[in-house]
C-alpha cells in the first residue's frame, strides 16, 4: 500500500455530522509536533535532565518538565491550526486539562497525551509515544482520527474512522499471521500495562493457561498499536486507564480489525474527559477479547 491521504477527501466529507473534526490536515500536523518534539527530547538528554518536575498535571499525576515542554509544543500547534481553520477546538489533555482554543464552539476534541509512557522517557528507555486523537463528540465511538508516533522505534500509526489503520502509510491487519500458538493456549503473547507488582499477580493467576508470554512495554498506546499490527495477540491494563492514554490507539486498532473493550462500557459510553477511567482490554479477535475481559475483572 502507498502513503495514506493526510485527510479524508471532500467526496468523504460531504454531508458528513463529523466533517468539523475531519477538515483540518491532522495528519500533517502531528508529524510536525513530532519533528519538533523529537528536537526537545534530543536536547534533553540523560536521565537527570528529564527528571525534573514541576507540580501536578490535571490527570493527578506528578509532572516532569519535559512532559509539559512536550504538551507545550503540542498546544503551540493545535493554535496555529484552530487559527489557520478559523475553527474552536476543545483539548484534553494530561498535563492541562480541558483548555478551549479559538473562538465559538469548538469543532472537534483532541485528546492528548504528550508522552505516554513518561517513566519510560524519564528513564531513557526509548518505547514512549505521542498520542493524539481527534474527536467529533465526548466518547470513544467520536474518535475520528487517531495518532500515535513511537519515538524509540521511530513509527507512526494512524487512522481515520472507517477508512483502516496504517503503519508508516501502509495498511495494518490485526488478524495478520495468525497461527497455532504453544500448546492449547488462546494467546502466544499479550501485552500487560500498568505493571505495578503489587496490582498484576490476580491478573496474572487468571491468564494462566492462556497465554505462553507476557510483554511490558510501558507505553498503553503502543502496546495497543502492536495488537493493531499483529504483533500483540491481545492487551490488558491491570488498572484503570485514562482517556489520554487510550483514546487515538483505540481507534487505530479497532481499524486494523481487532476488538477493543472498557470493561463494563460501550464505545459510547467511555468518556473522552480527563477524570474518565476504564479498565481496557483488547485482542485480535473478539473470542480472545472475553478471555480478557474475565482476566481483568476487578471482582474475581
Amino acid at each position: 500500500m502507498g502513503r495514506v491521504p493526510s485527510q479524508p477527501s471532500s467526496e468523504t466529507l460531504a454531508g458528513d455530522p463529523a466533517a468539523p473534526a475531519r477538515s483540518i490536515d491532522w495528519l500533517d500536523a502531528c508529524r510536525r509536533i513530532v519533528a519538533t518534539q523529537r528536537t526537545l527530547l534530543a536536547e534533553t538528554a540523560g536521565i537527570a535532565a528529564r527528571s525534573r518536575y514541576e507540580g501536578r498535571g490535571a490527570g493527578g499525576d506528578a509532572s516532569l518538565v519535559i512532559d509539559r515542554r512536550c504538551e507545550d509544543v503540542v498546544f503551540a500547534e493545535l493554535e496555529r491550526v484552530a487559527d489557520e481553520a478559523g475553527q474552536a477546538i476543545l483539548a484534553v489533555s494530561e498535563e492541562r486539562g480541558e483548555v478551549a482554543i479559538g473562538a465559538g464552539d469548538a469543532a472537534a476534541r483532541v485528546v492528548i497525551d504528550p508522552i505516554d509512557g513518561s517513566l519510560n522517557a524519564r528513564r531513557t528507555i526509548p518505547s514512549h509515544s505521542l498520542s493524539i486523537a481527534v474527536a467529533s463528540g465526548d466518547s470513544m465511538a467520536d474518535v475520528e482520527f487517531g495518532f500515535v508516533h513511537d519515538f524509540g522505534a521511530g513509527e507512526e500509526f494512524s487512522a481515520w474512522r472507517g477508512e483502516g489503520a496504517r503503519l508508516d502509510g501502509v495498511e495494518l491487519d490485526a488478524g495478520q499471521g495468525k497461527q497455532g500458538v504453544e500448546g492449547e493456549r488462546a494467546f502466544e503473547i499479550v501485552g500487560i500495562e500498568a505493571a505495578d507488582p503489587g496490582l498484576i499477580g490476580p491478573v496474572l493467576e487468571r491468564l494462566a493457561g492462556h497465554a505462553y508470554r507476557l510483554r511490558a512495554i510501558g507505553s498503553i498506546a503502543i502496546s495497543l498499536c502492536y495488537v493493531a499490527a499483529g504483533r500483540f495477540d491481545g492487551l490488558i491494563a491491570a488498572r484503570p486507564c485514562r482517556s489520554v492514554d487510550a483514546a487515538a490507539a483505540q481507534l487505530i486498532a479497532r481499524e486494523a480489525g481487532a476488538a477493543a473493550a472498557f470493561k463494563g462500557l460501550d464505545l459510547d459510553q467511555a468518556a473522552l474527559g480527563i477524570d474518565a477511567r476504564y479498565l481496557l482490554v483488547a485482542a485480535r479477535d473478539p473470542a480472545q477479547l472475553e478471555i480478557l475481559l474475565a482476566a481483568a475483572s476487578e471482582d474475581s
